[in-house]
């Protein structure tokens, strides 16, 4: 059986649209433990990635011309590896997720 990614990330996007405008009356989005909904946190983590791997290359930046320390450029690019490991372990758990709902019967 093959994978539609771009299915997948259709319905994710339709799913997500829908929430947002379920929530963009004076009724709140329901809040989940911690105070913020599952797309915030979803969000939050994503925008982290991003910023570790910005954060990597522009150590790297930094270190060509001389002006950072080569363990510090190291450990970032570990962390920015490391952060990188996770999004896509979680992606894979949830394309996993996706294809179990798609196999359950009717």
């Amino acid at each position: 059986m093959a994978i539609d990614f771009t299915s997948a990330v259709g319905a994710y996007q339709r799913a997500a649209k829908a929430a947002d405008s379920a929530f963009t009356g004076k009724a709140e989005a329901p809040k989940a433990e911690g105070g913020d909904t599952f797309l915030g946190l979803v969000n939050d983590s994503l925008n982290s990635a991003v910023k570790t791997g910005r954060q990597a290359e522009e150590l790297s930046l930094k270190q060509i011309t001389g002006e950072a320390d080569l363990k510090d450029v190291v450990t970032a690019v570990a962390n920015a590896e490391h952060t990188l490991e996770t999004v896509v372990a979680v992606r894979d758990k949830v394309l996993n997720a996706y294809q179990e709902i798609l196999k359950m019967p009717i």
